[in-house]
């Protein structure tokens, strides 16, 4: 089947994206679908959708559409991995108007840096320059505390 991407985020599955990165994404275990559907309004998304309209796969930038851009939220479903979707989400995003002419663009990964190298991203230059806050088990901790409450 042919894959379909398309930046209308009214096509976006929430749910499915939500339940994808709560319970199999690595990067957001347990994130509130509150939380996902925030930071779908606020980041230039794509959808990825077979010819049947079920959306597979999905991915988003947070950019200022000046200077920088941030790929996030990159996946595919795993029955649906191995036919060069996930290469078709990041050309679709990276075509787009807003991300052409970024001073900056990043990403993060455990295990697709081959992948994201075909598009020219690298390790840091000067790794020494760039800092962060990481709070990788916020969701978990916010989940527990709702518990406990």
């Amino acid at each position: 089947m042919n894959l379909h991407v398309c930046t209308d985020k009214q096509r976006l599955d929430v749910a499915l994206i939500h339940r994808y990165l709560s319970t199999q994404a690595y990067w957001s275990e347990g994130i509130p679908r509150e939380t996902v559907q925030r930071a779908i309004d606020g980041s230039l998304c794509v959808g990825g959708y077979l010819d049947d309209g079920s959306q597979v796969a999905s991915a988003r930038v947070i950019t200022d559409g000046a200077t920088f851009g941030y790929l996030a939220d990159v996946f595919v479903l795993a029955d649906h991995r191995g036919r060069g979707y996930s290469t078709a989400l990041i050309e679709a995003l990276l075509a787009q108007p807003a991300l052409q002419g970024l001073r900056r663009f990043m990403l993060a990964t455990r295990d697709a840096h081959g992948l994201y190298a075909r598009f020219g991203f690298g390790a840091p230059a000067r790794p020494e320059l760039l800092m962060e806050i990481a709070r990788p088990t916020i969701y978990q901790d916010a989940a527990v505390a709702a518990v406990k409450d």
